[in-house]
């Protein structure tokens, strides 16, 4: 029995970073059409998330806020969101496959595949459930915070994204440690500093 595990979400400039994990049966046929998320149309990923699920033996999600992002880093964040995920199975897996490199600070024994989600099963699935999960995660949050258009761009550095970060500032779910957001977070300071500095001789010349 291989976990399959992926993430998504480490290059955004907000919104969490969220992995899974995913027991698929070992003796079942790939399900038609799995693949990358990133190579399928957000249709496709709705229809093969619920095909995923009525086969899939278990199914876990994990994942890591901005606020361990900014803390942690985005690495270890992303481990974390790993880890969560994988404590959360309602079996134990006989091995772990991840997508990418080896990842040291697992501390779970586990085979790294490069293209891992092109090329396992159960890594492809992982991927689909993870990004159909994050994608509505962050549509709900565009509806609270209608400026940065997120529910187009899922958080990511678009023109759009930073138009509104250059016309609205942060919000709680950006990505403080990221730039252009870390940038902004500097030049807002230097501003409420020269607000202060100009305040400060305005009185001593009166």
């Amino acid at each position: 029995m291989l976990a399959g595990v992926d993430e998504v979400g480490r290059g955004p400039l907000a919104g969490p970073v969220v992995a899974c994990a995913v027991v698929m049966p070992c003796d079942a046929r790939a399900i038609r059409g799995v693949d990358d998320s990133k190579a399928l149309t957000p249709q496709d990923r709705e229809k093969l998330a619920l095909r995923i699920r009525e086969r899939a033996i278990s199914i876990a999600l994990g994942a890591a806020s901005v606020k361990e992002i900014d803390r942690y880093n985005i690495l270890n964040a992303t481990v974390i969101a790993i880890r969560r995920a994988l404590g959360r199975l309602a079996m134990t897996p006989d091995h772990v496959v991840v997508d990418g490199n080896p990842i040291r600070t697992l501390t779970i024994e586990h085979t790294a595949v490069v293209g891992g989600d092109a090329r396992c099963h159960s890594i492809a699935c992982a991927s689909i459930i993870a990004k159909v999960t994050r994608d509505r995660l962050m549509r709900a949050l565009a509806v609270r915070h209608p400026h940065y258009r997120w529910e187009n761009n899922k958080g990511y550095g678009t023109a759009d994204h930073l138009l509104g970060l250059a016309s609205h500032g942060m919000t709680p779910h950006h990505r403080r440690s990221f730039a252009p957001v870390s940038q902004l977070s500097f030049e807002f300071t230097l501003v409420q500093q020269d607000a202060t500095i100009a305040a400060f001789l305005d009185e001593e010349s009166q």
